[in-house]
């Protein structure tokens, strides 16, 4: 495991202490490093007030409340087509029970890992057009299926894509495209999860459907019902707990501690966890990686089945499915980051690890990947190797953007996606090898002369003496001492 080096944050102003004099320093400093400047702001954010940003302020929502409303009175098929891993999951059992329940004829489509890959695939999109599909919802993937929504729209569908990834240079032509990530859009919120995104479009077609009813059925679904799905999502993809998120993630735990999906309930049971005691921490480590396991091993609609089923005895089966998954999972990811560690280092010391064989797991080469990167810190690529196509998962560091990388080998690439962290790609065999001598340059020449070491992010040190009751309960908000960010520096004496 690589040491850390700490990396303390800039002093805050004079004039930043003097507006929060009245709070204990080491808070003033840490809301400094939160980028919070306001008394007010502050306020709502050691008091845990809920903030929530208009959905419609999101480029393409108006397009996309405006052609769902019409499928739901016309009665159309619309499909809902996620992604398979926590977030995908979550945000596609989020859209389809809320179309459900405005009264729409609703199906969700979640491709297999290794039979379809990631993303929109024409296939995929070919059966639905023949099961007489009119339109396609994406969740967690789409914005960089340009070829893929093109087809789409040839065989007849209205598509419109809700993603939060990276975008490309090119949008695709799709009906409606919702993602804060591009050009033109004014949400706040920018680092959203799909599931946070599918949320912001449900918050719109209930809030359209209260003023002007779609359809006669009745409404029983309201926005807090779904919050516990946008908090497994939110916290099993890692991005940033701040700003809206925070308060998404905040709001649905309240839910998950009083679980009212029997699906949810079963899996905190197998999991050894208990209602009332789930946290972040529970989602990260316990709940997200079982969710997860059923789309790496099986097929993630295993996963989908628990969340949107109402029968406890079903959903104890599927809970018990997804535990032993999991456990599955582990095993043969400590087996296949043992043989991808030996290739990568075959070649000494290189700036990217990238190993590649036809006896990795597809499901599980991003958590070797993630693994790999974690104990070098280097950017790791680990692919498997198919009969036709080779697919493989990057997890990368802060120094190194992997998806801008691999926009630089898309002449190489079939199809990728992903973040400045972690990206998945397909690519042919003929195009591996060079794939991986261009990442190894590109890695080159932007972490050559780097100091290649993961940072420890420290808010502000203290002396033990200013650890008192004021700063562990203040009476003014009632925060207390967890803000801090306590670590014992090995160097002291």
């Amino acid at each position: 495991m690589t040491k850390k080096r700490w990396q303390t944050a800039p002093t805050a102003p004079t004039s930043h202490l003097a507006t929060f004099s009245h709070f204990p320093r080491p808070i003033a400093q840490i809301l400094f490093n939160r980028g919070i400047t306001s008394l007010n702001k502050a306020e709502q954010f050691l008091q845990g007030e809920a903030i929530s940003y208009n959905p419609f302020e999101l480029k393409g929502v108006n397009e996309a409340v405006t052609r769902l409303r019409h499928a739901l009175r016309q009665g159309e098929s619309i499909a809902i087509y996620g992604d398979f891993d926590a977030d995908g999951v979550t945000a596609t059992a989020l859209l389809v029970e809320t179309l459900r329940a405005l009264g729409g004829t609703v199906r969700p489509y979640i491709p297999h890992r290794v039979d379809e890959g990631y993303g929109l695939n024409r296939d995929a999109l070919e059966e639905l057009a023949t099961d007489n599909v009119r339109l396609v919802v994406t969740v967690d993937c789409g914005i960089r299926s340009i070829q893929e929504v093109a087809h789409g729209i040839q065989q007849g569908l209205d598509i419109i894509i809700t993603d939060h990834h990276s975008v490309g240079d090119q949008l695709p032509p799709a009906l409606a495209v919702i993602n804060p990530k591009q050009p033109g859009c004014p949400y706040p919120g920018k680092d959203l999860a799909g599931v946070g995104i599918a949320f912001k479009l449900a918050q719109a077609l209930l809030r359209s459907h209260q003023k002007v009813a779609v359809t006669s059925q009745e409404v029983r679904l309201i926005e807090d019902d779904l919050l516990d799905l946008v908090a497994l999502g939110t916290v099993a993809d890692l991005v940033p707990l701040l700003d809206e998120n925070r308060s998404l993630v905040q709001r649905g735990l309240a839910k998950l501690n009083e679980p009212q999906r029997p699906g949810i309930l079963s899996l905190i049971q197998q999991s050894g966890l208990k209602p009332g005691k789930i946290n972040a921490e529970a989602i990260g480590f316990a709940l997200g990686p079982r969710i997860n396991a059923a789309g790496r091993l099986a097929h993630a609609r295993t996963a989908y089945n628990l969340l949107i089923t109402r029968y406890p005895g079903e959903a104890e089966q599927l809970a018990t499915e997804l535990n032993r998954l999991n456990q599955q999972r582990q095993q043969i990811t400590h087996e296949i980051q043992a043989l991808a560690l030996e290739q990568a280092l075959a070649g000494g010391d290189v700036p990217l690890l990238f190993a590649a064989s036809p006896d990795f797991l597809e499901g599980v080469v991003g958590l070797a990947a993630g693994r790999l990167t974690e104990d070098f810190y280097r950017p790791a690529v680990v692919a498997r190797v198919g009969k036709k196509t080779c697919r493989g998962s990057a997890r990368s560091i802060p120094e190194f953007h992997i998806t801008e990388a691999l926009d630089q080998c898309a002449d190489l690439l079939v199809r990728y996606g992903g973040h400045a962290a972690a990206a998945g790609f397909t690519v042919s065999h003929e195009n591996l090898t060079p794939l991986a001598e261009r990442l190894k340059t590109l890695a080159a020449q932007a972490l050559t002369g780097q100091v290649l070491q993961p940072v420890l992010a420290i808010d502000v040190e203290i002396d033990l003496g200013q650890l008192d009751q004021r700063l562990h309960s203040p009476s003014r908000s009632g925060w207390s001492i967890h803000l801090l960010r306590l670590q014992c520096n090995p160097h002291w004496k």
